[in-house]
């Protein structure tokens, strides 16, 4: 294990090292901390095959400073154990780390030579060992207070190596080591074991004395886990008087010493915590309490007891008779746990708990036996070897899910007792271990799995790429709209009035609908048998009975149904007649069909029955009898009982409590009586069933095109044409009704939650009194205020009695704590200047000499420079400054203060006697007067003014407290007694001065001496005066209540300031558990996932500009002025020249700007103002009431050796554990990437924060084939934290290495990094954090009172299993683009979420605030899902798991945390697309599956709705556009519609227009902006959300709301049909920059620019030939937002594109998309490289898509044939003929064509370098043949010019349909030798579509306005923040340019 010392920085002198090159290879310096020596050779830049010479490295580095031999002579030992580790430098990078320190050897020897001190090496060594061991560790070790233990760690593993060095060096040079120095060594050795670096608790013995050892409840852990008694260790075991119950089971098992201590601290902070709040009070014994040992046993093992019930097994839990060891064994089966846990590193844990259990029985040998590393061998290797063989696979067969087993298949393998097949020790020949052989190339595509026969194949469930996956897993859904349409149809069709339902004939045919359910049913029983086949070797008997039996039923009923149906008619029609036919004419029997359907709906009774009553319903699920487990089988088989669904290990018992099914339940019968009656009178059926007759009367016979059913009745094309589009809105527009109610109910719930009470400053200042008693309420644990009533110390009302007075202080004093440190959180982070800061800031503690309330000044300002105004000009009046007080009370609060502050601060500085009385003479005429109400009508206010300037002046001379000033402090006072006895009091005070002074005048007359005269107060005044921090504020507020004129209405400025103190004061009235104390508070972790994203802006990122000149830096200073001022302030610089002088100062910058951006550094320093606020929590619990009255910032001042608050550190470290996964932090160090020293800089600045890793590390590998094998480690590191004057490196430290079965990295990544961090977590809640997050100190201290949330049922039913919080998105100030993108993601994290948690009780786990409980997680499969693809929206899964396993999600908005967002288009729709293809993949999965069957009807529909119904219902929104078009295509190609038009026997307009509008509802995202309008009404008012959604329209919000519906609907449906998911990176930089054409074309191509083409081209066909019958007003009424929407889908990324319209810009695009088009692909050529690369990648997902795929592709394509075979018959030409030849000779033209390109390009290849002039003259022949051919037709046939637009709209589309088939079916086509054609041809369509995109764009931009419209329209949010967006586009130019003139 690397050394933990950190290494002192080198000489100056060692600068002269220059970089060594080996190789032609550069070794890059890596600096590990803030400013380190200039060595090229660091410690740290190890190739990993030598990791173990680090810390010999690091200890030469540390003494180069004090003995450069010392330091060379490490160096030197370094390279030998280098060269012995491998010997052949075949690792990576050896051989030029080898060289390179050669080098620097052979040049730093004769140096160092030259400075030794002793004759030898070895006496050297020897020497400066003594002095190390003496300066350092004896000096440590004598200290009193057992000095500092990471110090001693440190110094310990340094001597150490020193030893080991010397050893060497001795044996070098044949001397012996002194006798002194061995026992040293020794000494130092053993100590070394015990010193090892830790975690939070330092569990050696000689650390008994750190504070948070000292805890009871730790020190009854840690007792209860060393009672080893009775316990067998194995014969060969050296026992050692520490061991404990870990170290017995490391002993018997083979479990990793890291992996031991990591889980023994995990084990006893978790029952210490526990132990806490079972046992409140502190004092007693420290035993370990039973009740916290059962309650987290029962957590543990919660789920493995349901998992033996499940399997009808015993638990393994076997606890002995004798109580005394009942502990013991508890303690042995938690350890256990956990340890098997803390080593499988994946989600595997769950599997092997039951197995290994058994295995602790006492005096039984476990299977595998206790040598090192024996589990990790031969438990986990196996299993992780059969995941890493199918995740193998599953990147050969991209999208078949169903040919590999992902992680769900593994784990459910283990919920049947298959898994005891296994058996223990494991068989080799299982089933389980068994994988498929690779994959034959030929046969990727295939269907079949190849290889290996005994595979064993998918488990439950098989996740196939197809549609009907939405229809099998809510087909409940489904059945219910169609049978309504059924319904509503029948009845609209027999009169149209719901009455008619009563009609005998009209309830008959509408009971018709129990037959289409039967079919239904049918269709889904065949379909669970298809997309089920592939598990079938998995399935047991009974689940493959229960597939066939249900199909036999569901087919008997489709049987049974219809021939009873046909009885109940007399004269039948249709399919009865014929069944009636078959079976007989027998007589009409009515009441049989009755029964039928009687005995079909009772299950459905049954399931009524059961929805009625949860409780039983659930009891049914949970229990594992025989007899129900049989009765619910039968019950799905035969009588398809819904609510009874097969049994399985999850999804049993989800079920929620009465109250909350009542809820959500009333929610959608609501929605859906609306949906339907509308749907039934406004908008599809009724108004359709009229034209429909009307069609259907007469049919038509005459066609404009060739027609193949000429005589087909009822004109059933153009019934088709005319419903199918409504029908599609039919099924769509329920999201649109969810969205409306959603809408209101989040507005009301939110509205009842108390939101948006105080939303701005007028209301905080209104509410500001109440806010301490709140704040009390809220945030102090509830012992400190048992009497309710009292009122807070603001309160207005005088107190009772001296305890209500004492109580009330100490509640102000605790505000006062909170209150500024938030404040002072604000000016860190620079969003308040000094001065608003002292505005804002309450004093910490109440004078005792002044009886009043102090307010903030920020309340009071300006008031007494009013209140001094008015009384001067009063004239002896007071009625105005009466009213005034009356009606503002913090005018009363300042006047008060400032006289009581006046008074207390003369009195405090008057100490001469004489004085003294004459001012209380003064006070008291002035007291009087104010009792007796008399004061301004008494005395003379006229000089209140002067008085004022005086005691300002002297205010300003106490705040310097310069003894030169002290003459000018006695005039002041002379002066303001002059004032105040001959202006103001003249009267009341006539001859007060004389009666002082007077006396002597008269008695001595002559010249006195000076040393006897004494004018007053000459020496009576205390100056300069003794400070202390309360006299400064209290000097500092009241110049600031006497000196602030303007009012302090807009303090603070910053928007974002605001916004944060409006809602923490907001939060503080609404419902919130009460705080417990720190101590009883639940312990947490919060877990960040970090991969490569930015840590920490460098100097050089943030002057580096872009294309336009603009740099990070630049674009900050501009976006935020007010915080760029506010920092220049803090770190007292003029301008950013200055900031450039010190390198402290410019690290300053650096992390301001940071903070400013998407970066690691921004969401430590949130999620660790925890531990700041924790901290100070617990001494607000733990202070006495003298050190809260001075005030924490006592604490504060003290030094770290404060006992009290080393106590408050060391409970918020066993409270609160912060790890960041930095997934390649290894790689990154070794590597010397500035990413790794900028992540060791925040450890260093934040010691408590962790760092986890995968460490790759190369070893001589003990295969004999190979040299080198690489070994996985999960490490977990922090900062090596030296003292500060400690000259040494700050370098890291490993604390565990827990090594891994072989690389983690298997599946999406990010779930990974998470998975094997959290076993270095703590506590039991987790919160996952992405690094795109930041938290506020306000927000912070909220936390125990979420947590408290965990320990209440939230549905009456169960606990929650996460808890939600709400985000706050920070991205949304720059661009309108991330304006819009913000409003959307809050309102969906807010309303959104607040409606999905209650009442639809279907909120799952969608982002990264969220709070896990953590041990029910880690018991129920982790928190993150890491399959490949399917899982690629892993947050989701984790609440799909959660909820499934019985878990309960909540949302809880009384804290926010913020989080960043996409700003730019294209890096919004590559999030966009990420979200789709993850919710594609959802579609598929089997927790959609389960989530859809086992909920009931209702909370199913919320669950469909509110996850991929969404992104369904969206697509639907696009098939409705294309449907409409293609049904009018047809109707005006055939010619039907004008037939219909021209008759006037049909209009339908009307229908139509309105499910357009349904449509056009979505498209324009008016979907979206409900919620989010309802969301800003409620939050910052209804008129400042009208004016926001007036403002969205203007900057044209709608066109980025339909274009985003195209991004969701290509990337939704891709996957569903050929795959492609995938992660894509947005970067989360700042956008404000010009993306290129070529880009952005590769970006939309197909997902916006084709299918906005296409649709063009059906409208310009509609318009074509539709004018001649139907008037304009009709046309663009029904297809205006559809030209919207392909306007929008052509144009927006370019309309969204800063500078889109320059000129300069459109040239540079143009060039840059040529080069593109026409550079040739090939391997290695990346995509934005060449067009052919790109287009051979866009057709990948093809590849992988399968049979299925492929011939959807084809049957999708032949649409585009439609558009030849109508227009061919519309030609002038053929206007006299409907023969089917004019089609088939428009063929034969198309394949004239086709054949003449290809034979130019043969012949270009052939013959145009031998032949030119031939070549030239062929293509001129074909030139002329063509031109004679057009001529000929328009002379003889008359063909027109309108012809010619005509045959290109006809042929255009059929060759793109030619295209995309040839694509699809590429193989067979390059085998026929044809794909160059195919490319060729792809490419001119290509240069068509670029051509046709780039025309409009270079047009407008010759117009300079469209330019400027368009920078407005983007920036207007900026604009109206007043910034130069202008500035900020063209950079630093102009700046530049006037610097160069001055």
């Amino acid at each position: 294990m690397a050394s933990s010392s950190g290494a002192r920085r080198m000489a100056p002198g060692d600068s002269s090292a220059s970089p060594a090159s080996a190789g032609g290879r550069r070794i890059l310096r890596t600096q590990t901390a803030g400013n380190l020596g200039e060595s090229i050779f660091d410690s740290e830049v190890v190739p990993s095959s030598l990791v173990e010479i680090a810390p010999i490295l690091r200890v030469a580095n540390e003494v180069e400073a004090s003995n450069p031999r010392v330091a060379y002579l490490c160096r030197f030992y370094a390279f030998e154990k280098a060269h012995r580790l491998d010997p052949t430098s075949s690792g990576r990078g050896v051989r030029q780390f080898k060289t390179a320190l050669l080098q620097r050897l052979e040049r730093e020897n004769d140096p160092t030579l030259k400075g030794r001190v002793k004759q030898s090496d070895a006496r050297e060594m020897q020497s400066f060992y003594q002095h190390y061991y003496k300066k350092y560790i004896q000096a440590l070790q004598n200290a009193a207070d057992k000095a500092d233990r990471a110090q001693l760690t440190k110094a310990y593993q340094t001597a150490a190596v020193l030893f080991e060095v010397l050893k060497a060096v001795n044996v070098s040079q044949k001397i012996e080591v002194d006798q002194a120095i061995l026992e040293t060594h020794n000494q130092v050795e053993e100590k070394k074991k015990l010193y090892l670096p830790y975690n939070i608790l330092p569990l050696d013995p000689d650390s008994a004395n750190q504070a948070i050892m000292r805890y009871p409840e730790i020190q009854a852990a840690f007792h209860a886990l060393h009672n080893t008694r009775g316990l067998p260790w194995p014969k060969e075991h050296d026992k050692k008087p520490d061991d404990d119950l870990l170290g017995w089971l490391q002993a018997m098992f083979g479990f990793q010493k890291d992996n031991v201590s990591n889980q023994r601290e995990h084990l006893i902070l978790l029952l210490a915590n526990v132990h806490i709040r079972q046992i409140p009070k502190p004092d007693q014994q420290p035993k370990l309490d039973d009740r916290a040992l059962d309650t987290v046993m029962k957590k543990l093992f919660k789920n493995y007891k349901r998992w033996c019930k499940y399997l009808g097994r015993k638990s393994s839990l076997w606890l002995p008779t004798i109580q005394q060891e009942v502990q013991q064994r508890k303690l042995l089966y938690m350890g256990l746990y956990l340890l098997i846990w803390g080593e499988m590193a994946f989600e595997l844990y769950g599997m092997l708990a039951g197995n290994v259990s058994p295995m602790t029985g006492e005096n039984v040998k476990p299977a595998y036996g206790g040598e090192e590393e024996a589990f990790l061998k031969k438990v986990v290797t196996p299993i992780y070897k059969v995941i890493e063989k199918e995740a193998e696979r599953s990147r050969t067969i991209k999208s078949k899910h169903s040919h590999w087993r992902n992680y769900d298949d593994l784990n459910e393998y283990f919920w049947s007792r298959d898994c005891f097949r296994l058996g223990w020790p494991m068989r080799a020949d299982a089933d389980f271990f068994k994988t498929p052989n690779d994959v034959p190339s030929h046969l990727v595509n295939g269907d079949r799995p190849t290889g290996n026969g005994n595979w064993m194949g998918k488990v439950n469930f098989v996740e196939i790429r197809s549609f009907w996956h939405i229809f099998r897993s809510f087909d409940r859904m489904w059945s219910f709209l169609i049978l309504s349409l059924q319904a509503m149809i029948i009845i609209a069709w027999n009169g149209g009035t719901p009455s008619d339902i009563f009609d005998a004939g009209v309830f008959k045919q509408v009971l018709s609908i129990f037959i289409t359910a039967a079919i239904l049913k049918l269709g889904q029983a065949i379909l669970d048998i298809i997309l089920s086949w592939k598990a079938r070797r998995n399935m047991s008997l009974p689940v493959k009975l229960r597939y066939i039996l249900k199909l036999l039923t569901a087919a008997a009923w489709v049987v049974i149904l219809p021939v009873t149906y046909a009885y109940t008619w007399e004269n039948p029609t249709g399919l009865a007649r014929t069944i009636k036919s078959w079976l007989g004419d027998g007589q009409n029997q009515p009441s049989l069909y009755i029964l039928a359907i009687v005995i079909y709906l009772a299950p459905n009774m049954l399931s009524a029955t059961l929805f009625l009553f949860p409780v039983l319903r659930r009891a049914l699920e949970r229990s594992n009898l025989k007899v129900i487990t049989f009765m619910m089988w039968w019950s799905q088989v035969l009588i398809r009982c819904k609510l009874l669904q097969p049994r399985l290990f999850v999804g049993r018992g989800m079920h929620e409590g009465a109250f909350s099914l009542f809820k959500y339940t009333m929610f959608w019968v609501l929605l859906l009586a609306t949906k339907l009656i509308v749907s039934f009178y406004v908008e599809e059926i009724k108004p359709l069933v009229q034209p429909t007759r009307d069609i259907m009367k007469e049919p038509i016979r005459t066609f404009q095109w060739h027609e193949f059913f000429p005589h087909a009745n009822n004109n059933i094309g153009v019934v088709i044409a005319l419903w199918a589009p409504i029908i599609l809105v039919y099924f769509m527009d329920t999201q649109i009704w969810y969205a409306i109610f959603s809408t209101l109910i989040g507005g009301i719930y939110g509205a009842c939650r108390r939101l948006g009470e105080i939303r701005t400053l007028g209301m905080l200042r209104s509410r500001f009194a109440s806010l301490p008693k709140a704040f009390n309420q809220c945030l102090i644990p509830s012992d400190a205020n048992k009497r309710r009533g009292f009122r807070a110390a603001f309160s207005t009302k005088p107190s009772k009695t001296p305890e209500d007075t004492k109580e009330e202080e100490k509640i102000a004093a605790r505000f006062a704590q909170i209150w500024n440190l938030i404040i002072t959180s604000f000016r860190e982070e620079d969003l308040i200047d000094n001065r608003e800061k002292d505005l804002l800031l309450v004093p910490y503690c109440k004078d005792r000499d002044m009886e009043i309330i102090q307010w903030p000044p920020f309340l009071l300002a300006s008031k007494i420079p009013i209140a001094l105004d008015m009384a001067a000009d009063s004239g002896g009046k007071d009625r105005d400054l009466k009213k005034r007080m009356k009606s503002d009370l913090y005018f009363t609060y300042a006047i008060k203060e400032c006289y009581a502050s006046l008074k207390n601060i003369i009195y405090a500085l008057v100490i001469g006697p004489r004085e003294r009385d004459v001012i209380q003479k003064i006070f008291k005429v002035v007291d009087d007067h104010i009792a007796e109400d008399t004061l301004i009508k008494e005395l003379n206010m006229s000089s209140l003014p002067i008085l004022n300037k005086k005691f300002v002046e002297l205010l300003e001379l106490l705040l310097k407290n310069n003894k030169e000033d002290q003459g000018q402090v006695i005039i002041l006072f002379q002066d303001m007694l002059e004032v105040v006895t001959r202006d103001i009091m003249d009267e009341q005070l006539s001859g007060l001065l004389e009666s002082v002074h007077g006396g002597n005048y008269r008695r001595h007359e002559g010249i006195t001496p000076l040393d006897q005269q004494d004018q007053l107060f000459t020496r009576a005044i205390d100056f300069p005066v003794k400070e202390s921090q309360a006299w400064i504020e209290k000097i500092k507020r009241l110049h600031l209540l006497l000196t602030v004129k303007e009012s302090a209405m807009d303090v603070p400025t910053n928007l974002d300031a605001r916004r944060r103190i409006s809602f923490f004061a907001n939060s503080l009235f609404m419902v919130m558990p009460s705080a417990p104390k720190v101590r009883h508070m639940l312990p947490f972790s919060v877990l960040t996932p970090y991969y490569k994203e930015d840590v920490l802006f460098s100097s050089q990122a943030l002057e580096e500009q872009n294309e336009d000149g603009v740099s990070i830096l630049f674009y900050l200073q501009k976006i935020y002025p007010d915080e760029w001022k506010n920092f220049l302030e803090r770190v007292h610089c003029k301008n950013e020249e200055e900031l450039r002088e010190t390198e402290q100062l410019e690290e300053e910058l650096r992390l301001w700007a940071s903070y400013r951006g998407q970066t690691l550094t921004r969401t430590v320093r949130g999620m660790m103002y925890y531990r700041q606020a924790l901290v100070l929590q617990a001494f607000l619990d733990m202070a006495r009431d003298d050190d809260l009255m001075e005030g924490f910032r006592a604490a504060d001042l003290l030094s770290d050796e404060s006992p009290l608050l080393t106590q408050c550190k060391a409970i918020a470290d066993m409270k609160f554990t912060y790890v960041v996964s930095c997934q390649q932090y290894g790689i990154q160090k070794r590597s010397g990437d500035q990413r790794a020293q900028d992540i060791l800089r925040l450890m260093t600045t934040y010691p408590s924060l962790r760092v986890a890793y995968i460490d790759e590390v190369e070893e001589p590998s003990k295969d004999r084939n190979k040299k080198i094998e690489k070994v996985y480690y999960s490490a977990l590191v922090k900062a090596a934290v030296t003292k500060p004057d400690d000259p040494g490196q700050k370098l890291d430290q490993d604390i565990y290495r827990i090594k891994l079965p072989g690389n983690a990295m298997l599946g999406e990544g990010k779930p990974e990094n998470q998975n094997h961090a959290i076993i270095f977590t703590r506590g039991e809640g987790l919160q996952t954090i992405d690094m795109n997050q930041e938290h506020y100190m306000e927000e912070t201290l909220k936390m125990r009172n979420l947590l408290q949330e965990f320990l209440k049922k939230h549905d009456g039913v169960r606990y929650p299993s996460i808890l939600g919080v709400r985000e706050h998105i920070f991205t949304g100030s720059v661009s309108s683009l991330a304006w819009f993108m913000s409003n959307q993601e809050t309102s969906f994290v807010t309303i959104g979420q607040r409606v999905l948690a209650n009442p639809l009780r279907v909120r799952f786990h969608y982002g990264h605030p969220d709070i896990f409980d953590r041990l029910f997680h880690l018991t129920r499969g982790g928190v993150s899902k890491a399959s490949k693809i399917i899982n690629l929206s892993e947050d989701i899964f984790a609440g799909f798991n959660s909820t499934l396993r019985e878990g309960n999600v909540t949302h809880h908005e009384y804290m926010q945390v913020g989080k960043g967002r996409d700003v730019g288009l294209n890096q919004i729709s590559l999030f966009e697309a990420k979200i789709a293809n993850g919710n594609g993949e959802q579609t598929l999965s089997r927790d959609v599956y389960r989530l859809g069957h086992r909920f009931d009807f209702f909370r199913m529909l919320s669950c469909y709705y509110t996850t991929i119904g969404f992104y369904f219902s969206t697509m639907i929104t696009v098939w409705t556009v294309y449907v409409f078009l293609y049904g009018r295509l047809y109707l005006v190609l055939s010619g039907l519609d004008q037939a219909l038009a021209t008759g006037k026997r049909f209009i339908h307009n009307e229908p139509l227009q309105v499910a357009l509008a349904s449509q056009s509802f979505v498209q324009l995202g008016f979907l979206m902006a409900l919620p989010m309008m309802m969301e800003i009404g409620l939050e910052r008012g209804f008129r400042t959300a009208l004016s926001d959604f007036v403002l969205m329209q203007l900057q044209l919000a709608s066109v980025f709301f339909t274009f985003s519906l195209g991004t969701k609907t290509h990337y939704y449906g891709t996957t569903l049909l050929h795959g492609g998911a995938e992660y894509r990176a947005t970067g989360r930089g700042f956008v404000v920059f010009h993306a290129k054409f070529a880009e952005n074309y590769r970006l939309y191509s197909r997902s916006h620019f084709v299918k906005g083409i296409e649709l063009m081209i059906l409208l310009i066909v509609y318009e074509i030939f539709g004018q001649s019958y139907r008037g304009a007003i009709a046309y663009i009424f029904i297809t205006i937002s559809m030209w919207f929407m392909v306007v929008t889908w052509l144009f927006a990324p370019f309309l969204f594109n800063p500078s889109g319209f320059e000129w300069q810009k459109i040239v540079d695009d143009w060039t840059d998309w040529n080069k593109w088009i026409s550079n040739r692909g090939g391997i290695g050529v990346p995509p934005e490289k060449s067009w052919e690369s790109w287009w051979e990648k866009e057709q990948e997902p093809l590849r992988h898509s399968g049979k299925r795929g492929v011939v959807l592709e084809v049957v999708l394509a032949l649409r585009f044939f439609i558009y030849q075979y109508g227009l061919v018959y519309h030609l002038n030409i053929t206007t006299h003929t409907k023969s089917v030849l004019v089609y088939c000779l428009s063929w034969v033209v198309i394949f004239v064509i086709l054949a003449v390109m290809k034979t130019v390009s043969v012949g270009r290849r052939r013959y145009s370098a031998e032949f030119q002039l031939v070549f030239r003259l062929i293509k001129g022949l074909i030139f002329i043949t063509f031109i004679s051919i057009i001529i000929i037709l328009i002379a003889i046939p008359h063909m027109t010019v309108q012809d010619i637009f005509v045959c290109i709209l006809a042929f255009m589309p059929t060759g793109w349909g030619l295209l995309l088939i040839a694509q699809a079916i590429k193989p067979a086509v390059a085998r026929i030798g044809l794909w160059g054609s195919i490319k060729a041809l792809a490419r001119g369509y290509e240069i068509i579509m670029g051509l046709l995109l780039f025309t409009p764009i270079a047009f407008l931009a010759w117009f300079p306005f469209v330019s400027e419209f368009q920078t407005r329209m983007l920036f207007n949010q900026a604009f109206s923040r007043g910034l130069q967006i202008s500035r900020i586009l063209g950079g630093h130019k102009k700046d530049r340019a006037a610097r160069n003139k001055e």
